[in-house]
Order: C-alpha cells, then structure tokens, then sequence
C-alpha cells in the first residue's frame, strides 16, 4: 500500500511537488484559499479584463529539466504566446531608455554618457570584491548610472539601505556585465538576451491561473482549508485528523513554526520571527496604448517601481477596455495614495481594482540561509520538508519555484 503525504499550499511549489511525488505516494494538497495558485493567483474582472493580483507571472527557465517537465504537461502551440521581453525604463522628463539600462547607454544625455564613460574606465582599476548590493551596482554599473536608475529603483523595492542587502540574496538574479561588454554592447547597439525571461511564454488565456488550475487538475486538492496545527507522534504527521506518513510545507515558515506540535523548534522561534520581509500592493489599471512588457520607474515623485503591462501580453486580458497592466507598490499604500500617485505616472494609468499581499519579497541577511538550512534538517528528520518562497525564504522567481520544489521531491524517502 502506497504511503501517504501531505502537501501544504497549493501555489507554484506545492502544485509542483504533488506532481513528482503522487507517482510514489497517496498525495493530499491542502489549501486555505478557493483556488490554487498562491502569488500567481488572477482574477477575472466583470468587463472581462485579467487582473494580476501579485506581479505579472511568465514562463521560461535555464534548467532543462524544468522546461522538459513543463512542457510534458502543456501544449506550448495550442495554450502558449512566446514573446520578447520590450522592457523600458522611464525618468521624470518623460525619457524613454530601453532595459537594460547598460546596455542603452547612448539614449542617455550626453553629459551623463560622459560621466558613465569616465566610470567604466575606474571600473577596470577595482579590484575588491563587493560585499554588499550597493557596492555590486557601484562596482559593477558605476556611480552615474547607480545615482540615475539602480539606486532609486532598489531603494523603492526593498525599502531599506542596499548596502544592508547581502548579495548571497540575489545569487543567479543580478546581471554581470564586464565594462569591456558594456562598451561593445552601446557601440553595436547590442540587445541583452542572456537573462532568463529575455523571452518568455505567457498563457493565451487567463494568464497565470490557466496554470495553476492546470497543474492541479488531478490533484486531491482540498481547497477553503488553514491548517493550523500539524501534530508528529513520533511516527507519522495528523493533519485535520488525517494521519501522513510525511509532510511537504510550501507555505510561510513563519506560521509553520506556529503549527507544528510534537517537535522540538524552540531554537528556531526567535531567528524565524526575525526574519524581515515585504509586501505588495499591485493596482490594476487601464492604461494608454504602448508596446511595452515592463517599464521601471526609478521616480522619486512616487512610490511604484514598476508597471506590468499585462494587457500586452495576451490580448484576452484586456476585456472591453482599452490595455490593462498592473503597478506594483512596495507594501501596503492606501487607496487615496493610489489615486494621486498614478496621476504622476507615464502612460496615464487609471484605477480599476488593487490587491495587497502581505508577504511576496522575502529578505535575507548574512544568517539566513543558515539558518533555514540548519531548521530544514531538523524537520527533515521527523518527515516534513520544504520548498518554497516563504518556506525556503528565497527570492524564487516561477520557474526557480518548481525547481527547488523538484529538487526537494527528489530527496523524499519514507
């Protein structure tokens, strides 16, 4: 007889670990909300239009083994659009520079282009390591472009110093540019097509829900349940009176440490209520026509780092208006806020609906990973484990999401 496990939430990890371990076991997806998909969760509006309620979800991924499982599941021809990433950054005077910033140097005023040339050639001189995210940009861009895009921008994201980031945090997500491909890139105008969503698959229809109710189509998925309490008796888990012989955990390791009865986690109470994270509230607008993906605002005069045009990637997200995208504001901004900050915004967005999710941008200092790492033994010991953003507190982007959690399947044993 096949043994039993739980697997808690059923966003991107939870769905993904169902499906590498339900050949093995009997597999049970609890989840608190009426429909899966965690942060890649939309919502249809009554004009038709699509509304993401935390970011902008798209597909593409460097491992091989993420794309080969993804698209054993999907039709890429029949339910897919491929596209390329048209992301722009925008400043105060209305200027337009192509993204990546670096790499679009010659849009740039030419007093600023000088200042960056004069930088590039310092660059070459550095040779320290950087230990921080601030030193990175500084070593890695220069002061100009740093004072002009990356400080601000960041400093809008994460709401804190950036010298306080550690970069282990941002491992795999930062471009590394030499100064030498920085100058050939600007001379031969160069388009950056090395990050993983320079092109991207996106759904023809319902975006990023399409997804996550396919993946847990054939799921025993158990929707409107919190759990709250998960009790180990030294031999199996009892999750709502259910008895599993081991446990996946993809929610907040935060709540998890709240839940849990019959382990010893006391050393870990104090670093898991210290870890630090953001919030977000994405605001879904209409917006003026544009040919646009993303567009970074690095403004001060407002609080948003950026809009998702949405509405541009598949035209079944649009309904009866004219495009739709969402802006993204770091944590919670009130609704009065909202409106007077998207009158200072390019492409005249206007109000539709908005949603805040509490947790969506985990931080980490110099201790996390350690310290994650070392509670993730210790609950591997008695049969649970986990995978995901808030579990592993890892700035996952989708694809990096169903990877950790394949890479934790691969690691189930009872």
């Amino acid at each position: 007889m096949k043994k039993k496990i739980a697997v808690i939430g059923a966003g991107v990890s939870g769905l993904t670990a169902a499906h590498f371990l339900r050949s093995r076991y009997l597999v049970t997806v609890y989840e608190k909300e009426s429909e899966p998909g965690g942060l890649i969760r939309c919502r249809r509006m009554e004009d038709g239009s699509l509304f993401h309620i935390c970011g902008g979800h798209v597909f593409n991924s460097k491992r091989p083994d993420v794309l080969d499982w993804f698209w054993s599941i999907f039709d890429r021809d029949k339910d897919f659009i491929k596209a390329e990433r048209n992301a722009v950054i925008v400043f105060d005077d209305g200027q337009i520079v192509p993204y990546p910033i670096e790499n679009h140097a010659y849009f740039l005023p030419v007093e600023i282009q000088q200042s960056f040339i004069s930088d590039l050639l310092k660059m070459n001189l550095i040779n320290q390591q950087p230990t921080n995210f601030e030193e990175f940009l500084k070593m890695r861009f220069g002061d100009t472009l740093y004072q002009l895009y990356f400080g601000p921008y960041n400093e809008k994201i994460w709401k804190q110093p950036l010298n306080k980031v550690p970069l282990g945090w941002l491992e795999g997500k930062l471009p590394m540019p030499t100064a030498q491909e920085i100058v050939f890139n600007n001379m031969n105008h160069v388009e950056e097509k090395k990050f993983v969503h320079s092109s991207f698959w996106y759904e023809k229809y319902n975006g990023s829900q399409f997804l996550a109710d396919t993946l847990a189509r054939g799921l025993d998925v158990r929707y409107n349940t919190q759990v709250n309490r998960m009790w180990f008796d030294g031999k199996c888990w009892t999750i709502d009176s259910d008895k599993y012989d081991a446990c996946v955990f993809c929610g907040n390791v935060k709540d998890l440490l709240m839940s849990v009865r019959g382990v010893d986690l006391s050393s870990f109470t104090n670093p898991v209520e210290q870890l630090d994270y953001h919030g977000t509230t994405s605001v879904f607008c209409s917006i003026s026509t544009n040919p646009y993906s993303w567009v970074y605002q690095p403004s001060k005069h407002h609080g948003s780092h950026r809009i998702i045009c949405t509405g541009n990637f598949s035209p079944t997200n649009n309904g009866s208006n004219s495009l739709t995208a969402t802006v993204e504001f770091t944590d919670r901004v009130a609704p009065d806020s909202i409106v007077a900050q998207l009158r200072l915004m390019p492409f005249s967005p206007k109000l539709l609906d908005y949603h805040y999710s509490s947790y969506t941008y985990p931080i980490q200092d110099c201790s996390t990973r350690m310290m994650i790492g070392a509670l993730k033994q210790r609950l591997a010991e008695v049969g649970m484990f986990l995978t995901g953003r808030f579990a592993d507190w890892e700035y996952y982007n989708m694809d990096m999401a169903m990877g950790a959690a394949m890479d934790t399947t691969k690691n189930i044993t009872i």
